[in-house]
């Protein structure tokens, strides 16, 4: 008889019941193919059911009333779609959205690394903050992070494994801390983001279905959404002390230096010009977006401009702050060492390239044959179906908002499918929109972790490979399935007793609506 494989983290881990089912899950996760074999797989498969589906004619009605024609299932493998599949394949690769923003910030980021910035500063954190607090403020920043778009998966996801193995931890751990605060935690925040006023802009237009003047407020739901951040925080530290971190015991795959408080006169000095480079590039941000005719804000005096140009302004961020860094410590000593830094970089994400590739297509070849948005109709249509209302329609919408969730990667177009449902449905028996709204973020957070149709989830998996080699698909699930549950277990509850108790979820954001 083999045994049972262990945990990759390194020593064995607790053999608790939760274990043991974590273990089952990361076995048989594992024995799936590489990645990249498997999107390739995944891809015959949507192709094969598109065939099927598109050839049998089904279809389904789109709940919005402005459209009157149903969505069709579509045969990719026709001779008109092979050839839009051939002659697409290098600017769907080319428009996956997630690329260009790996690749611009990393080029950053690769200074900012190899000039020594992100391991100092990494020092001065650990030194800085008290260890007992960490693992909290881990998770509460990749929270914070979205409104940086999604620049907390490319930025504070290795950066939490970094912090994790500088305190001689297993940084597994720490990557999975900033994971699960980045796309488990999604959407609770202190700060507004881009993602309100585009949320706010589908559930106003379904809300119109009912009534034509009603308006939503982009900031409806934030105070339940602000609410939310010191929960998430404590759920996702409690799982990865209480179970992360003993699941993957010591890490074997490194030295156990921790980071020292001590600095040498070099680093002193280029920390020094590059906090002052930092308030500097700060300072100018400030300047393009504070004042209604900035720089970087619209015409409107929107700050659509600025949020379109997070990803740029990071970039600019950790260079300039790496070049100033290395420049002053002596660790670039000219132009042929930056440019050494930042194709060094690149070399790195040559296996996230690859991924990129399968995955886009796999992402596209599921809109274009429309078998997303017919399984989320069909999924909608049953639960209006079944009966229920009040509170257990609203926590059963969040079930299937999560469920739907694995399978369509994208906030807005679910909720552009889903909202002209359940937002008129729900005003007929006295519930807002903006508190359907509420229920479909909830949904739309804690199942993003356990998807490999997560547009960053390749990401993921190469941040990993970094500190285990030979990590899979399982291994990560079986990491990040607690998180998952422990958000659900926290937020759904939170969301009841937020509407017995009757508290706004934000501005204009009442929990009722006057029939």
């Amino acid at each position: 008889m083999t045994k049972e494989k262990e945990p990759q983290g390194g020593e064995q881990a607790p053999r608790g019941a939760m274990q043991r089912i974590l273990n089952k899950i990361e076995v048989v996760g594992n024995k799936l193919p590489q990645p990249v074999t498997l999107f390739a797989i995944l891809i015959a498969i949507v192709l094969v059911l598109s065939w099927i589906f598109g050839s049998l004619g089904l279809s389904a009605d789109h709940p919005s009333p402005e459209v009157t024609e149903p969505i069709r299932a579509v045969n990719l493998l026709t001779a008109d779609n092979i050839r839009l599949i051939m002659t697409s394949m290098v600017e769907v690769f080319a428009s996956f959205p997630p690329l260009g923003l790996v690749l611009v910030v990393m080029l950053g980021i690769g200074v900012a690394e190899r000039s020594g910035l992100i391991a100092i500063a990494l020092r001065v954190f650990v030194s800085k903050v008290p260890r007992q607090l960490i693992t909290f403020s881990v998770v509460t920043a990749g929270m914070i992070s979205s409104v940086a778009a999604d620049a907390g998966y490319v930025v504070l996801i290795p950066l939490g494994a970094a912090i994790f193995k500088g305190m001689g931890r297993h940084p597994l751990a720490g990557l999975a801390a900033a994971f699960a605060g980045v796309s488990g935690g999604f959407g609770a925040n202190f700060l507004p983001t881009g993602l309100d006023p585009m949320m706010a802009a589908f559930t106003q237009s379904a809300a119109t279905i009912m009534d034509a003047a009603y308006t939503v407020n982009p900031l409806s739901n934030y105070y339940l959404m602000a609410a939310s951040v010191p929960l998430v925080g404590l759920a996702g530290t409690w799982v990865t002390e209480k179970i992360v971190v003993p699941r993957l015991g010591k890490y074997e795959g490194g030295d156990d230096e921790e980071y020292s408080s001590e600095f040498s006169p070099g680093e002193k000095k280029g920390l020094k010009w590059a906090g002052i480079t930092l308030l500097i590039i700060l300072g100018l941000i400030a300047a393009a977006i504070i004042p209604e005719n900035g720089v970087l804000r619209g015409d409107d005096g929107s700050m659509n401009p600025f949020y379109d140009s997070i990803v740029p302004l990071m970039f600019v961020l950790f260079f300039v702050t790496g070049l100033v860094y290395g420049l002053k410590a002596k660790t670039i000593r000219g132009d042929k060492d930056v440019a050494k830094m930042t194709a060094e970089s690149m070399g790195t994400m040559g296996g996230y390239i690859v991924l990129a590739f399968v995955a886009a297509h796999l992402v596209q070849f599921f809109i274009w044959s429309n078998l997303g948005s017919i399984m989320a109709i069909s999924g909608a249509a049953g639960l209006q179906n079944i009966g229920f209302t009040g509170i257990p329609l609203l926590v059963a919408f969040i079930l299937v908002s999560s469920f739907i969730n694995l399978i369509i990667g994208s906030a807005s177009d679910k909720w552009a499918i889903l909202a002209p449902i359940f937002v008129p449905m729900l005003m007929l028996m006295g519930y807002s929109p903006e508190t359907t709204q509420a229920a479909y973020r909830i949904g739309d957070s804690y199942s993003n972790i356990l998807t490999p149709l997560l547009p960053y989830f390749p990401l993921v998996i190469v941040f990993a490979q970094k500190y285990v080699k030979n990590i899979g698909i399982g291994t990560i699930i079986a990491v990040m399935l607690p998180y998952a549950i422990a958000f659900m277990v926290v937020r759904i509850p939170m969301f009841i007793a937020w509407l017995l108790l009757n508290i706004p979820l934000g501005i204009e954001g009442p929990i009722y609506y006057p029939q």
